[in-house]
């Protein structure tokens, strides 16, 4: 088991499931629905699923180019901990559960779990034809809290939508400042990012502009819903992260990459989301 969570970077949960619990949560206090714990227990079980399919898909697809690339040699199926037939057989059996998952949900949920499959692991094989790869891998995780509202109402709604889009653009924004580790490496291998694309300087504009975009998307549920003061606190929190990961990394410094991609953005996530359901469900 401890293989397989390596495998799937299972800490990595940390970036979407905060707001899964976002969108589940904003369900339950801005319509008629009631709270309930199965259908809480079903959306942490699709979130694991998908967040294991998707991960455990991109490493066995990718297993020959991590393999030559000195940052991922260490990896899972390169170091041969696992092999590829156990990961891709790990992906099915995830794929599996989570459509498993989302029939007790409702049909709507059903219907969309493999077009949500094809999404969250389609953007494994999308760096070899794109540099907007890192936009569908934000897409992918702003699956989470639109997923999460219709888990509860089953009804899509424009209040949830805003939330999605600022994580599409938090995730694409730091993806791009994580992929300025492999620049060169990219470039030499015919692989498409935005940082092989554009060169450092412009990719970190890029991922300030996406930034300022995420910030913007998730203040503006604030003129729909009329939150309290909590949830201000938490939009200020969230911007300054933002801020402060552009701190961090320069051109010329990616010395700090690491912490400003996992740490500053993991702590954005779990902040806000704490401030979110506060807010939502105590004041």
């Amino acid at each position: 088991m401890k293989k397989y969570f390596s495998l799937v970077t299972f800490s990595h949960t940390i970036f979407a499931m905060p707001f899964a619990f976002i969108g589940f949560f904003l369900a339950i206090t801005t319509t008629h629905a009631h709270f309930q714990w199965h259908l809480l227990l079903l959306m942490v079980l699709c979130m694991i699923f998908a967040r294991n399919s998707a991960m455990a898909f991109n490493r066995y697809l990718d297993r020959d180019i991590d393999a030559i690339n000195p940052r991922t040699q260490k990896r899972d199926i390169p170091a041969g901990r696992i092999s590829p037939t156990a990961a891709l057989t790990f992906t099915i059996i995830n794929c599996l559960l989570f459509i498993g998952a989302t029939w007790f949900i409702n049909r709507l949920c059903f219907y969309l779990s493999p077009i949500a499959l094809l999404v969250v692991l389609g953007y494994s094989a999308t760096k070899r034809f794109t540099a907007l790869c890192h936009l569908v891998l934000g897409l992918g995780l702003s699956l989470a809290p639109i997923g999460a509202y219709l888990v509860v109402t089953g009804q899509f709604q424009l209040l949830p939508i805003f939330f999605s889009l600022s994580v599409l653009c938090w995730v694409s924004g730091f993806d791009i400042i994580y992929a300025l580790q492999d620049e060169d490496f990219d470039r030499g291998q015919k692989l498409h990012s935005i940082p092989a694309w554009l060169g450092k300087v412009n990719a970190l504009r890029l991922s300030t502009f996406l930034h300022v975009l995420s910030a913007i998307f998730i203040t503006a549920p604030a003129f729909i819903m009329h939150p309290g003061a909590l949830y201000y606190v938490g939009i200020v929190f969230f911007c300054a992260m933002l801020i402060y990961q552009h701190l961090l990394v320069k051109p010329n410094d990616l010395s700090r990459v690491n912490f400003a991609f996992m740490t500053t953005n993991g702590i954005a996530s779990v902040v806000f989301a704490v401030l979110f359901l506060l807010d939502r469900l105590i004041f």
